[in-house]
């Protein structure tokens, strides 16, 4: 956070407060039953795949899907007329949005984390007495915690009433299991990268966020 908040200063003028509402991530949801190949890869022909930019890089470029950019708010009607039948979502909120009358099936590993940035004007920011700093810093890092088990509870819960509703999960295993959450990290990191290195200032951040954001060697 300390490195996000540094960028975020030299950049934008900008306080990074914290990272919010992390603790859940994201799957596949499927209207029809998913299809393996012989060495239990997913496969996507004639998938009609809601995407958009959180995901397209590891849909498209590991997948190989051809995916249909929507906003959230179109989802239910293109669900309903048939125009995609898969997307990824969190882990919560399928229920909320309605989009469990449509979909069927949920691919399991998930993949990403769901989060919240908070930004402060920094401006503004400094000119909080340093007591009033340490009261919203105190408040930000207490609420990470509770965020987490709160999201958690949330997607039992949901994952809970899927299940009872029919809602049934399929799971990649071995090989295509890594494969797939390998894909999900390496592909996103190269969109990262190259939007990155569009933006004033290049890439110079981009090894030490990785470092400081993944445990490379957990991930294998």
């Amino acid at each position: 956070i300390a490195l996000i908040d540094e960028i975020h200063q030299q950049k934008m003028g900008l306080k990074y407060l914290g990272w919010f509402d992390s603790g859940v991530c994201y799957n596949l949801w499927t209207r029809n039953e998913p299809k393996f190949d012989a060495n239990g890869n997913l496969e996507v022909e004639g998938l009609k795949l809601r995407g958009n930019n959180v995901y397209n890089a590891f849909f498209t470029n590991y997948l190989g899907a051809q995916v249909i950019d929507l906003p959230t708010g179109e989802v239910y009607s293109a669900l309903q007329r048939g125009v995609v039948d898969a997307t990824g979502w969190t882990q919560i909120g399928l229920i909320d949005l309605k989009w469990n009358e449509f979909l069927n099936y949920r691919i399991e590993p998930c993949f990403f984390s769901t989060d919240l940035g908070v930004i402060v004007n920094n401006d503004k920011w400094n000119s909080l007495s340093e007591e009033a700093r340490k009261i919203v810093q105190d408040v930000a890092v207490q609420h990470e915690k509770d965020s987490v088990m709160a999201l958690r509870a949330k997607r039992d819960e949901d994952f809970a009433a899927l299940g009872a509703a029919g809602m049934k999960v399929v799971s990649l295993e071995g090989d295509a299991k890594a494969n797939y959450l390998a894909a999900a990290r390496e592909k996103t990191w190269e969109r990262m990268k190259t939007v990155m290195g569009e933006q004033p200032g290049g890439t110079g951040n981009y090894d030490r966020l990785i470092e400081l954001f993944y445990d490379l060697n957990a991930a294998k």
